[in-house]
């Protein structure tokens, strides 16, 4: 299926696009190219990767360390092995993609097939992605919940507000840190806006507990909106403002509002952990009914 005004894929294009074929190793045509530009996908012509992020790693195949934020979805193989790459918009099949090998800092290769993606010369103009650094009660309940809102392209889980450089889990579990546990969220604001963001926020925790979010207890799990902007500052402000006027909790909002400091990424295991632990016990019996939750109030955000 073509997408968009793209040419019509030749049958070696099909047969690797839509038939998640690879093409011969070496025999790309960009495979040794490093030409300043953008690549995008064959079919739908979604912008995929930055030449920046492109580098020899003698594979045979163009190899990226990096591709660009919310274009590219990792789906697991069947035989559990590999992770396959595609075109987020369009589902084109476009490699596999490998970690773990050191040829770069960023530990991380896309092998991509050349015939899945077309390469302009020109930077193509990027969205202007803002980010916004939330706290609620433990990351994975509100990295699972906010990552399915339409314009999010991506959460990521961490810590920020607290004394100690490069903390671990275990060490801000204890609560002796000063870090609260967030999650911070990229997102075009084009399709969502901080305020809307917020909203949802509120009601996917309990903003009138400082410092406690079910059996979850301590200065880590504290309500917090760590803003990134004066702007971001104000907004916040005027959504509590707004919510308490209007009675929405019978108790006072004593959610903090910050500026962000540093912002520690946690650990990877961490990261989409209810993507990966589908059936652990907390996933199933606090992030799943929080989802359901979102899924029941905010239909209309939901991508």
């Amino acid at each position: 299926m073509n997408t968009s005004n793209q040419p019509p894929l030749t049958e070696e294009e099909a047969r690797v696009i839509e038939g998640k074929g690879t093409e011969a190793p070496f025999s790309g045509k960009y495979d040794d190219f490093f030409q300043q530009g953008t690549y995008l996908c064959r079919r739908c012509g979604s912008p995929l990767y930055r030449s920046k992020d492109k580098f020899r790693s003698g594979c045979g195949w163009p190899s990226f360390d990096d591709a660009l934020p919310g274009r590219v979805q990792e789906t697991l193989d069947a035989d559990g092995r590999r992770t396959e790459i595609t075109c987020k918009h369009c589902g084109a099949h476009l490699g596999h993609v490998f970690r773990g090998e050191a040829l770069t800092e960023k530990n991380t290769r896309h092998c991509v097939n050349s015939v899945s993606m077309t390469f302009v010369p020109e930077i193509i103009e990027e969205v202007a992605l803002e980010r916004a650094t939330l706290g609620g009660g433990c990351f994975w309940c509100i990295e699972a919940t906010l990552r399915m809102l339409r314009g999010v392209t991506d959460v990521i889980s961490g810590y920020t507000g607290g004394h100690v450089d490069h903390p671990t889990y275990e060490q801000v579990s204890r609560g002796t840190t000063g870090h609260v546990e967030v999650a911070q969220i990229v997102f075009d604001p084009e399709h969502i806006s901080f305020a809307e963001l917020l909203l949802v926020f509120f009601t996917l925790h309990d903003p009138t507990t400082l410092n406690l979010q079910g059996n979850d207890i301590g200065e880590q799990y504290a309500s917090a909106i760590f803003y990134h902007s004066e702007e971001q500052k104000a907004t916040a402000l005027e959504v509590i403002e707004k919510l308490t006027k209007e009675q929405v909790w019978d108790d006072p909002i004593v959610t903090r509002v910050e500026p962000l400091g540093t912002f520690w990424k946690a650990e990877d295991y961490h990261q989409k952990y209810m993507e990966k632990n589908p059936d652990q016990g907390y996933c199933r019996a606090v992030i799943a009914p929080k989802v359901a939750k979102m899924r029941a109030l905010w239909s209309h955000f939901l991508s």
